[in-house]
């Protein structure tokens, strides 16, 4: 960073004391570093192969050459919506901020429950995820197995150690996830060329060939079909592609991280949105190379379709030699437990912004930042401890037959693209008026942004309505009720407590708090 000079820091601290707020984190991720932390959850590694059955047992081949793209294309657009907001507002816990600044108080508290909600129940999922990788992979060799004590106490065992780094400071992880970056790159370049080795042939035509393998049971441990599964409907062809877009959607999200880590990225203003954008281009595209790589080299795709969720496993098991795959298997272990350690890192800024406005139950010890590590430590164990009891709680219960564990994600990635859909539809009406005067320094344009609201807009109902369709059809009573859930919380309680971010003449008195916060942890 050493082009970050001493006016650079002024300005960043001067814009953040501009919306309210002490410069407490440290500020020490580079550009490449902000985006490394989006890229590293995004992992391609990660949801791009545990979530695999989605597309092979939904319309085959297309879902990969042709629904990939256009899944990557709808998450990009609320990217760009995103990103074009954190150059003007770049403060940690963004969403909540950008929700508060360009509505109200209500909207600014919804789009942080939303997305707070989101971010803990997704980092339940990466590491459950992790776990079953794990399972997968190495699970006979260490004595694992697929029961609700390993499957908790794994993910207990590395949810903790994901914490214990975030701890310890912004610079460790931001170099953790920086070698993740460049992990990512090459473990999916590696994976790419062992499977374009393995193929069989080069029938690049079932890349763009529909099929449509719903409603079929999958393929038994003893070669029966009596698995689960993953679609149990019977839909029409059009509609096992739509549920095949799940693959790309729930796979490239996280980019909110860069928006979390604002406060301590360096030239945040414009290194933020590059970030953003950025982790999802290059997951696109690697990812899309990957995966069509994996598709050839499958033997036939009805087998693959009646693999379900084990298709990954399946195909390497196959196709690829045994030392191989198990040093495969062992970087993608290691990039699937940074893509956690990120997710930490989100959460828990999320916790610590919301906090500092007195949005949480234990607000004061949630805001306290660490005057040793610079990092909000009581935040980043309340996250990573709260992804562990859900993954507990909604593991050992099922709804209609289905465990509520896979309807609960489903609904909280819902959830999650709702705290991104909030802040950018309310930046449609505001832009231009005294709520958002004038855009930041990475600026698409006006005429661009209210294009991108309303493709936000209709791409948010599309992701709705996929996403609550068996098994996941209790999704829609679950996020109803969570709804209804909200408004009696907030009427009944919030609406009179809660204040929102500082806005107007509130910000000139917080003036001497600031700076006796920055004085506290020796910034100032």
């Amino acid at each position: 960073m050493s082009d970050y000079t001493e006016s650079d820091k002024k300005q960043d601290i001067q814009i953040l004391h501009s919306m309210g707020y002490a410069q407490e984190l440290e500020r020490r991720m580079s550009s490449f570093s902000n985006f490394a932390i989006s890229f590293s959850i995004i992992c391609i590694l990660s949801g791009g192969i545990n979530s695999l059955g989605q597309a092979t047992a939904g319309a085959g081949g297309a879902s990969i050459g042709i629904g990939w793209p256009l899944g990557c294309l709808i998450s990009g657009i609320f990217a760009l919506g995103l990103a074009q907001i954190s150059s003007a507002y770049p403060t940690a816990g963004g969403l909540y901020h950008w929700g508060s600044i360009l509505g109200n108080r209500f909207t600014g508290w919804l789009s942080a429950w939303l997305n707070l909600l989101g971010l803990v129940t997704v980092l339940g999922a990466i590491n459950v995820g992790t776990f079953y990788f794990f399972f997968g992979a190495f699970g006979t060799t260490f004595g694992i197995e697929d029961t609700l004590v390993h499957r908790v106490v794994f993910a207990a065992v590395i949810t903790a150690l994901q914490a214990l780094i975030n701890h310890f400071g912004i610079g460790l992880t931001a170099k953790l996830t920086d070698f993740s970056g460049y992990l990512i790159f090459a473990t999916a370049l590696a994976l790419t060329i062992v499977c374009l080795v393995s193929a069989p042939s080069y029938e690049f035509a079932r890349l763009f060939t529909f099929a449509n393998y719903t409603g079929q049971p999958t393929m038994a441990a003893d070669g029966t079909m009596t698995g689960a599964a993953v679609w149990p409907n019977v839909v029409s062809g059009g509609m096992a592609f739509l549920l095949g877009l799940l693959l790309p959607i729930y796979t490239i999200t996280g980019y909110d991280a860069s928006a979390h880590t604002s406060e301590e990225t360096v030239k945040a203003a414009v290194s933020v949105p590059k970030g953003m954008v950025s982790a999802v281009i290059w997951s696109a595209v690697f990812g899309y190379i990957m995966l069509c790589a994996f598709v050839l080299m499958l033997p036939n795709m009805e087998d693959a379709a009646k693999q379900g969720w084990n298709v990954f496993f399946w195909a390497m098991d196959t196709q690829v030699n045994a030392t191989v795959k198990t040093v495969l298997y062992a970087l993608i272990f290691v990039s699937q437990f940074l893509c956690g350690l990120a997710t930490v890192t989100s959460v828990s800024r999320m916790i610590f912004a919301f906090s500092r406005d007195k949005g949480l139950p234990a607000s004061a010890a949630l805001a306290k930042v660490s005057t040793k590590y610079r990092t909000p430590v009581a935040a980043i164990w309340t996250g990573s401890i709260l992804s562990v009891l859900f993954i507990w709680f909604t593991s050992a219960i099922t709804i209609a037959g289905t465990p509520a564990y896979s309807i609960v994600v489903s609904c909280t990635v819902i959830f999650l693209f709702l705290s991104f859909a909030l802040p950018i539809a309310l930046g449609l009406v505001a832009i231009g008026t005294p709520k958002w005067p004038k855009m930041g320094p990475w600026n698409m344009g006006i005429g661009t942004y209210k294009l991108v609201s309303v493709l936000v807009i209709i791409s948010m109902a599309i992701i709705f309505y996929i996403g609550v369709q068996p098994p996941n059809d209790w999704a829609l009573e679950i996020t109803v009720g969570f709804l209804v859930l909200t408004a009696i919380v907030w009427f009944g309680f919030e609406n009179r407590r809660f204040m929102g971010p500082p806005i107007g003449d509130a910000i000139a008195k917080r003036k001497a708090e600031i700076a006796a916060a920055e004085a506290a942890v020796g910034e100032a």
